[in-house]
């Protein structure tokens, strides 16, 4: 005999797991974009350009 199927809670789990690979994947993104700033950041030195010169 078949399980009665649930389907809120099935919806719910595909939902979080989507929200877990979604934040996961921005996490990856940030950690790449903040690897990047800091390498170019190394390069050059950041101008001051606070208008008093």
């Amino acid at each position: 005999m078949a399980r009665k199927p649930n389907y809120s809670f099935e919806r719910m789990e595909r939902e979080r797991m989507k929200a877990i690979k979604t934040a996961e994947k921005a996490a990856e993104k940030r950690e790449a974009r903040e690897r990047e700033r800091a390498e170019s950041g190394e390069d050059t030195a950041p101008a001051s350009d606070d208008g008093d010169e």
